[in-house]
């Protein structure tokens, strides 16, 4: 029997899926739009697969109606992600992404009336690092329950990124300057702030950036005010500042067209399994209220990617058992702050 459909399932993180599920005795039902790759994948595995596009409904439909939820893995979910919600919510299945993009956030927490009457969940960022960092911002929550402004700060360790993350970044780096201002979400310039964090090791430069948190931090906590920021050498800084000027032109259709064929050319498939295994992210999160109060809480986690393996096999394993919320949810409602705590290799740690 098919447990969930994952489509995308051959791309780097799908794969990573895939073997993660298949390893938790998990049959999924692959899919995606090369017949020639979900074919050879799924002989791997002796697995049944189905090909076929976003656009073909017919087909889509027909192969969500053989399992109970889609784990949606084919991005850059900016383009992808409402055919699929879309096609949840008219078989009635659950919605499950591994998406970190603002808007098919926004747009998904959009459809939260539709889900609840249609009896499903809509659960997108089930990866690495809007897990992680959900549950923390959850936790400092629960620390500081007046909290009116949070930040996060977020640096990876020897790790890498994906063609598929590479791509993502592409399309949405006109997107890249967001924050959350009292509840509503504001635009700002590319490296809008820089700052600087210890995560452990003395102050490293960190740069602000439109990272999936600043949606769904507020729909888990309520926080109003939310920044976050990431850990980049100081020749991306520069190249991000650089982006204030030359940034229009290259959000058009074309650039990023030729900026996403470079990365088929230039950049491997994702990190090698022994840099995964080395790797690690180290998130800090902050909290303070209008009154002075501050809390502050360190997560260290598996890297990224095989971050993003363990944590949407573990929800997709929830789900099929029947443990759910409908509607729209991020992964602290759905499942809790502590979702995160159960994994090998994580770490959380109460700051002053």
């Amino acid at each position: 029997m098919n447990n969930f459909l994952l489509y995308g399932s051959y791309g780097y993180t799908g794969q990573l899926i895939v073997d993660q599920a298949v390893k938790e005795g998990l049959r999924p039902l692959l899919a995606g739009r090369d017949e020639g790759k979900i074919r050879a994948q799924a002989g791997q595995y002796n697995l049944e697969y189905r090909a076929f596009s976003l656009n073909d409904t017919t087909r889509l439909d027909s192969a969500l109606s053989e399992v109970d939820a889609v784990l949606h893995c084919a991005g850059p979910f900016v383009h992808t992600y409402r055919q699929m919600a879309e096609a949840c919510l008219r078989t009635k299945r659950h919605y499950v992404d591994i998406s970190g993009e603002i808007p098919g956030f926004e747009a998904l927490a959009a459809l939260d009336a539709q889900a609840k009457e249609a009896g499903i969940m809509l659960l997108p960022g089930a990866g690495y690092d809007v897990v992680p960092s959900d549950c923390l911002a959850a936790h400092l929550k629960e620390r500081l329950p007046s909290a009116t402004h949070f930040r996060l700060f977020l640096r990876g360790v020897g790790a890498g990124v994906s063609r598929g993350t590479a791509k993502s970044a592409i399309e949405n780096m006109h997107r890249q300057g967001m924050i959350r201002r009292d509840g509503q979400l504001v635009q700002v310039p590319p490296a809008w702030n820089v700052r600087e964090q210890d995560f452990g090791r003395g102050y490293v430069k960190v740069v602000s950036v439109g990272w999936g948190d600043v949606s769904t931090a507020y729909y888990s906590t309520g926080i109003p005010n939310i920044e976050t920021y990431f850990a980049f050498p100081a020749s991306t800084i520069a190249f991000l500042r650089s982006m204030r000027v030359l940034g229009p032109l290259l959000y058009n259709r074309l650039a990023k067209n030729l900026l996403k064929s470079s990365i088929d050319l230039f950049t491997p498939p994702g990190p090698n399994e022994e840099r995964r295994k080395k790797g690690l992210a180290i998130f800090i999160g902050e909290v303070i209220d209008p009154n002075g109060g501050r809390a502050a809480s360190k997560l260290i986690t598996p890297e990224g990617y095989t971050c993003t393996a363990l944590t949407t096999v573990e929800i997709m394993k929830r789900i099929l058992n029947g443990t759910y919320q409908p509607g729209f949810q991020t992964p602290s409602l759905a499942y809790g702050k502590d979702l995160i705590m159960q994994f090998d290799g994580v770490k959380r740690e109460d700051q002053l």
